[in-house]
């Protein structure tokens, strides 16, 4: 499995960001993540600064949302709705989409979903629960 590191990460997401400044040719991956890039304009300039990037830290002190983590929960949430895994999460978060009239929107109330499925799986020492996460946001999604 891959598990890239924190500097890893944060220097894909800078990279990636100065190549789409650039207008240069981006990987698969790296256009999705241009896509959500552009969607935040509030992390533009922790991606433009490498150096800055990497010897940040982002505590709950600071009030400020790790702009690496957010990207990266984008991208997930993205690639589990790719290839439907957990099996239904393409179609809760499409109803979600289309309740919230915003992907994005969607994608935010999921990374709520999803941390705390994740916060229950380190609570309880259990796999993460995707049936749990699913109806978490089934709910989201069909609640009035």
């Amino acid at each position: 499995m891959f598990q890239p590191s924190q500097h890893d990460v944060r220097t894909f997401f800078c990279q990636t960001w100065a190549k789409h400044q650039a207008g240069e040719v981006l990987a698969p991956i790296e256009t999705l993540a241009a896509g959500w890039m552009d969607e935040h304009p509030e992390y533009h300039a922790d991606l433009a600064d490498l150096p800055a990037a990497l010897a940040a830290s982002y505590s709950v002190d600071e009030g400020r949302t790790n702009p690496f983590l957010h990207l990266s929960m984008h991208l997930s949430i993205s690639e589990q709705v790719s290839i439907d895994q957990p099996r239904g999460v393409r179609q809760a978060v499409a109803l979600l989409a289309a309740k919230r009239n915003s992907l994005h929107q969607a994608q935010h109330e999921v990374m709520e979903c999803l941390g705390e499925m994740l916060w229950a799986s380190q609570r309880s020492g259990l796999p993460p629960d995707g049936h749990a996460y699913l109806d978490a946001i089934r709910r989201r999604a069909t609640a009035d």
